[in-house]
């Protein structure tokens, strides 16, 4: 007999979702704009956030985490991207490279890296895409050669989000010989020798910013290996299924915002004596975006949970990838349109928030990749006997 269903959260949980939905209120969301002007995180505003715990909560408290679950995470990061989505870019970035730290990762080597994450003094960079890859993630040319105690990497990693802020990156380099089974990851600090690095002037999430980073003959400790040599595309794929569904979190968490600021706003405004909300023109579209946002955010949920359990939940962080960034973009322009042309300048945070979001369809797997993961999955259960 199946367990019964719940859908509630622990006082622990709302005690930690309340503290970060009232620092996102008073020291992220008056300074969103602020932000992607500078082009940049503020740090002292990290260092706040890791003083209140409130990255990589799922972690170790070994490795200053709070010890959580998934869903709990998934909770706290909805709650600090309805005040600013790249904010929490970073928290997502944080969790999955975190996680492949603390799991394949030499000790001693990475227990500085993670505490500095989760106190916000240290900010880490994904490096796995490269210029001619694109969505084909095994398709690496950045080469790391074994020379002793070092190795020595060469290439050029892209669409690297905080390239130029980033403190490490964890970046995956062909150790062996072709496709997925001859790449390893490594943890390199960017201050190493050969290491530059070059920012985009992308159309949305500025203040995290995105670019390459290049690698001139870079020595790295063998010791910064994290885990087998030439298992590390593995390793990757395994952590996406985390970062998938949390991804699906922080995109509806900006529609989640936009929607209820726009029931409030059309509330108050009136067109031929009544409430705009009194017209179905009106009311409707929200009405189908508030049905849509609060099914895709349950599958986020339902994902998380099946981490937490260790169930397998590949096919669902697939869906809650490729529907959320889609629909979150969807729900912030009906928005953006029913409050105006002051959404369309920027006066309110709609262009922004449609801006940032857009950037989800894009990176970390774009939506055919998504749909090529589940239907794999769907044709590979058809096949079982009995299925």
């Amino acid at each position: 007999m199946s367990a019964p269903l719940n859908f509630s959260i622990t006082a622990e949980q709302q005690d930690l979702v309340s503290v970060a939905s009232r620092f996102g209120e008073q020291r992220l969301a008056p300074f969103y704009k602020q932000r992607e002007i500078e082009g940049a995180f503020d740090r002292d505003t990290l260092l706040e956030m890791g003083r209140l715990g409130l990255f990589a909560v799922e972690l170790p408290e070994e490795y200053g985490g709070l010890g959580l679950d998934c869903v709990t995470a998934g909770l706290v990061l909805e709650a600090i991207c309805r005040s600013d989505y790249n904010v929490g870019q970073l928290m997502v970035s944080m969790s999955l490279s975190s996680a492949l730290l603390a799991r394949h990762g030499n000790p001693e080597v990475v227990k500085p890296w993670l505490s500095g994450m989760t106190a916000g003094r240290i900010i880490p960079a994904i490096a796995l895409t490269e210029p001619a890859g694109g969505s084909d993630a095994a398709n690496l040319t950045l080469r790391a050669d074994r020379d002793g105690d070092t190795y020595i990497l060469d290439g050029e990693k892209t669409s690297t989000s905080f390239a130029t802020q980033a403190d490490f990156a964890v970046v995956w380099a062909r150790t062996g010989g072709p496709g997925a089974r001859g790449i390893s990851a490594f943890l390199v600090p960017l201050d190493l020798p050969g290491i530059t690095t070059s920012e985009f002037a992308d159309l949305g999430g500025r203040s995290a910013g995105r670019g390459s980073v290049h690698f001139d003959r870079v020595a790295v400790p063998a010791s910064h290996l994290l885990g087998e040599e030439n298992q590390g595309f593995i390793q990757v794929m395994q952590g996406f299924d985390y970062s998938r569904a949390l991804i699906g979190l922080q995109v509806l968490a900006v529609a989640r915002q936009s929607l209820d600021e726009t029931w409030r706003s059309a509330a108050e405004r009136t067109s031929k004596g009544k409430p705009l909300t009194d017209h179905q023109g009106v009311s409707f579209p929200l009405a189908e975006a508030e049905t849509h946002v609060e099914a895709c955010r349950l599958l986020c949920l339902k994902t998380l949970w099946l981490k937490d359990q260790g169930i397998p939940h590949t096919e669902e962080a697939a869906m809650c990838k490729w529907w959320g960034p889609k629909l979150a973009f969807e729900t912030v322009q009906t928005c953006l349109l029913i409050n105006g042309h002051s959404a369309y300048t920027e006066e309110l945070p709609y262009e922004q928030r449609l801006r940032d979001v857009l950037g989800l369809q894009l990176g970390d797997g774009s939506a055919q990749i998504m749909k090529l993961v589940i239907a794999r999955h769907k044709v590979g259960q058809a096949k079982i006997p009995g299925h």
